[in-house]
């Protein structure tokens, strides 16, 4: 009340004059971002982290990875028409599948076999090989790719355990949900190899959740603890929780997910969650959003996290029904586990995810691609835009500013580096840079003396940048040295 009346007895100019000092103190004591230990952390434009202004014809964009080919359908006996929950990752020079396996009769309505978990593996991401195991019988023959048999084949999931304190006997690891009698909850198994598996315990480690989904679970080595992500029921809506643990046996009480504000409460089936490599303080997911009063049609959509609780949620599905094709029906449109580099695409990223549930004799997962970061970028249209950071503290090794870019014809990006408040910095403005065009993964930014930005640090440790896009498309940048 006492600064109330204290305006009321200023002129109105100098009013505004005291209320945009008022503004820019504010600027110049909020707290700085700090790319990593050193500065150099990579960071995307997926959320918004680094931007504090768009204006103009700038804005945020999520984009859609390319429908490619179908890499694998479920035809042996022992898959069929309701195999699901494929997880994929990168093994060395080997790509490792696991799924479920198994069959609905669309007229009886029933299962016509038991579920099994089976693996196949690939040496370049798109042909894939189902080998003959020999470890468990399916109708009278071990001649299969079964690799559990039993307590949680309905949606086991595996992955690469990079703890430095895991045993060579659990270099692999595993979790899925049982249900025997009195003990239901996600059980954690453990192996040499990726092909034969055990139980690493008795009981259930979680039990608070519904876990009929695919629940998953990893080592995130930038917090040092393994993380799980599995489904629960929260007022009849499905949602995604979380825990974490030291040991894979013993976990924290789990947390429901929170989204930023605004985000309308939706379905949410399989969630995806895992580091991803290029940044891998960022947790990405593919969550599907499932629709059961429109014909339970489901969809992919993506969210990222920073802290791996709270996520910022895209709407829009980046896997649409219209990519081909039979991926309009009930659960015949998840997306894999999985996010892998290829031979051959290596400004590329490949995703899958499945179509034709329910629908034919089998089911088929189908590959897609992303450009590298290319998930969102910050868009600038003809008309061009602005975008303006937070500021951003420049660590000691940085030296140049790289940026992942792609430029339509005609288009340009254009880059800044003011000071904290928004003042020039001479030699780093707009007219002092080189317009950067076409397309590249890391393209350095030069201004007219160079694009050395050392000699900044000392007088001006804390900056903002500032981009001008106009038909162009800026997906992420760093500080390298």
């Amino acid at each position: 009340m006492t600064t109330t009346r204290a305006f009321k007895t200023i002129k109105p100019r100098r009013c505004v004059a005291i209320a945009l000092l008022f503004a820019a103190q504010l600027v110049l004591t909020a707290e700085p971002l700090t790319l990593g230990p050193d500065g150099t952390r990579w960071e995307l434009f997926v959320d918004r982290f680094l931007i504090a202004k768009l204006t103009g014809d700038a804005k945020q964009h999520l984009h859609m990875p390319v429908a490619k080919e179908v890499v694998l359908t479920t035809d042996a006996p022992w898959e069929g028409n309701t195999s699901a929950y494929y997880t994929i990752f990168r093994d060395g020079d080997l790509f490792r599948m696991y799924y479920r396996g198994s069959h609905w009769d669309t007229g009886t309505k029933k299962a016509t076999h038991r579920e099994v978990t089976c693996y196949a593996e690939s040496r370049d991401g798109i042909h894939w090989v189902k080998p003959k195991l020999g470890l468990f019988e399916f109708n009278g023959s071990k001649e299969n790719n079964i690799v559990l048999d039993g307590l949680g084949t309905h949606c086991f999931v595996a992955f690469k355990d990079n703890n430095p304190e895991s045993g060579p006997g659990a270099r692999y690891r595993g979790i899925a949900r049982g249900w025997p009698a009195g003990k239901k909850g996600l059980y954690v198994y453990e192996s040499p190899d990726g092909i034969r598996w055990k139980l690493t315990r008795n009981e259930p480690v979680i039990t608070e959740g519904a876990f009929d989904s695919q629940n998953l679970a990893f080592w995130d080595a930038q917090t040092g603890q393994y993380r799980e992500y599995h489904r629960t029921f929260v007022n009849g809506v499905r949602a995604i929780m979380t825990a974490t643990s030291g040991d894979f046996i013993h976990w924290t009480e789990p947390v429901l997910l929170t989204y930023q504000d605004g985000i309308p409460v939706q379905h949410l089936y399989t969630n995806a969650v895992q580091p991803y490599a290029r940044a891998p303080h960022l947790l990405l997911g593919f969550p599907t959003r499932y629709l059961p009063e429109d014909g339970q049609r489901v969809e992919p959509t993506l969210m990222i996290s920073r802290d791996g609780v709270a996520f910022h949620r895209w709407l829009e599905p980046v896997v649409p029904e219209s990519a081909p094709k039979d991926r309009g029906g009930n659960r015949s449109n998840y997306m894999a586990w999985g996010v892998v580099e290829i031979p051959g695409r290596p400004g590329h990223l490949s995703v899958y995810a499945t179509e034709a549930y329910y629908t034919g004799p089998d089911s088929r997962l189908r590959r897609f691609e992303y450009r590298k970061d290319g998930f969102v970028s910050v868009r600038g249209g003809g008309e061009s835009g602005k975008l303006v950071t937070k500021p951003i503290t420049l660590g000691q090794a940085a030296e140049r500013l790289i940026v992942n870019y792609r430029a339509n014809q005609g288009g340009s990006i254009r880059a800044a580096i003011k000071q904290s408040n928004g003042q020039a910095i001479a030699g780093y403005t707009l007219h002092d840079c080189k317009p950067l065009r076409g397309d590249s993964l890391q393209q350095h930014v030069a201004w007219k003396d160079g694009g050395d930005i050392r000699n900044l640090r000392g007088n001006h440790p804390v900056v903002r940048l500032e981009f001008e896009l106009k038909n162009a498309d800026l997906f992420s940048l760093q500080f390298q040295p």
